[in-house]
């Protein structure tokens, strides 16, 4: 995911859980060979967008009467009476909570519920921002000349329409009495100024801190960048491995903190097929770490608010927002550059994510990681996070490994420095989708599908079976099925159901193992 190195999200498209539409051409190991991301060169980031303004912030003008000025009887109504342009506008209801700050409930945050006109902090209501406690004009001010009233007539219409444009609580004007010169003042929200508790302002203030933009260059001098966070006081930083894959082999690697400070880094461990990495930071005495709190991504529920931290197209420490759209969505990943796949049940998330936000956090309202965010899947290319030719933007198709997985994953690389990985040590095909993963009829190199005394083997199961579920999981395909595994541990048992000659039986699977990326 970066200008860099996004794994290029290939969901399924078919079946009640579509599988990714890039599997292999021919059938697969039943742990497929980890692929070989390298990441592309970084583009130029991209003129950044308008700064998101703070959250409950009012959009409509305040209304407020303006002073009456005396001035002989005109027919038809003067300015100072004319309705105020832009009055009752329509208020865009605020996804945080003007309350307290607080991620509405998931319908809310879904639908972006307007707020309807007279509600309670609607804009003219009873305790809105602009509701009685703003203080009025004084009903009689002193007679002016003719002239004096024009003025104020012509300042009423202006001012009504930058509170259209500014989306304040109220204006205030003072104007010298026989002078040509006004100020004007815009008094302040205190409720978007408070920055309440899990506010997104909240969330993000906190994080920034433990987020780091990563910069990976190959001996070849490519390279792109990344995102990462700090996982421990150690110094070890969680990332994608395709972010720093190319510097993994006497490359370089550069963390840079959101304060500036910059400090070089080795990698401690990848895993391939994860699409996980750790790093370290060198020479980091003087740094301040302080780990994100890590949530509980099995807890998550569609709905829930997310925030999204990363460096998209070199934009380091960029904030985006968004809800989980859907949780274990089967996605295979890659950079673009002609490796094997990665695999993933994912979170899939709405918050903009782009080039240069993979490896970064995908947090909770409570500001709490819940995944790492990988992929997308962009319009047009059929694919997301990097290559030299995949590098579009956000649709509102994200994918974060879940981060009770890379948490597994992390801690496994900091121990041994690689990956091990849960296998039923069974070949299915990867190219059919729709109907379930069939197991093939060989292996690699001509070989047993089913490797004999393995876990598939001991629990019955032989070639031409099609595997239709894992648990409570429906497998529709190779690739699925294989995402759903490596949710798991090695030792885990798994229930399978599979169908053979026309029947569907069930039967308990002890996962192996395998270690290594080889």
């Amino acid at each position: 995911m970066s200008t860099e190195n996004e794994g290029a999200a290939v969901p399924p498209e078919a079946g009640s859980r579509p599988a990714p539409p890039a599997p292999h051409p021919d059938p697969a190991p039943a742990v497929p060979p980890a692929p070989d991301f390298k990441p592309a060169v970084g583009t130029a980031p991209a003129a950044p967008q308008a700064p998101i303004g703070p959250p409950g912030e009012p959009a409509a003008g305040s209304g407020l009467p303006e002073p009456a000025a005396h001035t002989p009887a005109q027919a038809g109504p003067s300015p100072a009476t004319a309705p105020a342009p832009g009055a009752d506008p329509a208020r865009p209801g605020a996804w945080w909570s003007e309350a307290d700050g607080r991620p509405q409930d998931a319908s809310q945050a879904a639908s972006h519920a307007d707020a309807h006109e007279g509600a309670p902090g609607a804009p003219g209501a009873p305790g809105g921002p602009w509701g009685a406690g703003a203080p009025l004009p004084p009903s009689d001010p002193p007679a002016r000349k003719r002239t004096g009233g024009l003025v104020a007539a012509l300042l009423a219409a202006v001012l009504v329409a930058g509170g259209i444009g500014g989306g304040i609580g109220y204006w205030a004007a003072d104007r010298e009495a026989g002078g040509d010169s006004t100020t004007i003042s815009a008094l302040g929200n205190p409720k978007s100024e408070s920055r309440a508790p899990g506010s997104v302002s909240d969330i993000a203030g906190k994080a920034l801190p433990s987020v780091v933009t990563i910069e990976a260059e190959g001996s070849n001098g490519e390279g792109g960048t990344g995102t990462g966070f700090v996982y421990d006081k150690q110094g070890h930083i969680l990332t994608n491995n395709h972010v720093v894959a190319s510097a993994a082999d006497n490359g370089k690697l550069t963390a840079t903190f959101s304060n500036g400070k910059r400090y070089t880094a080795e990698v401690v461990g990848r895993a391939q097929g994860y699409d996980v990495a750790v790093i370290k930071l060198k020479n980091a005495s003087d740094a301040k770490l302080t780990p994100l709190p890590l949530g509980d991504s099995d807890k998550v529920s569609v709905g829930d608010a997310t925030v999204a931290i990363g460096a998209p197209f070199g934009l380091s420490g960029t904030v985006t927002t968004g809800i989980v759209s859907a949780k274990n969505r089967p996605v295979a990943s890659s950079d673009g550059g002609g490796g094997n796949a990665s695999y993933m049940s994912a979170l899939q998330t709405d918050a903009s994510i782009n080039p240069g936000n993979s490896g970064g956090p995908l947090l909770n309202a409570d500001g709490g990681v819940i995944g790492i965010n990988s992929a997308i899947q962009s319009a047009g290319n059929g694919g997301g996070l990097g290559g030299e030719t995949q590098q579009s933007g956000s649709i509102g198709l994200g994918f974060a490994i879940p981060i009770n997985q890379a948490k597994n994953v992390a801690q496994q690389l900091i121990k041994t420095g690689e990956p091990v990985y849960p296998v039923i040590e069974a070949t299915v095909n990867m190219k059919d989708t729709g109907n379930g993963a069939t197991i093939a009829a060989n292996g690699a190199g001509g070989t047993p599908a089913v490797v004999p005394g393995g876990p598939a083997d001991k629990a019955g199961l032989k070639s031409g079976d099609v595997i239709v579920k894992l648990n409570d999981t429906v497998i529709d395909s190779g690739p699925t099925l294989i995402s759903e595994i490596w949710t798991h541990k090695p030792g885990d048992k798994v229930s399978i159901t599979y169908k053979r000659d026309g029947k569907q039986s069930t039967t308990q699977v002890t996962l192996g193992q395998r270690k290594g990326d080889s």
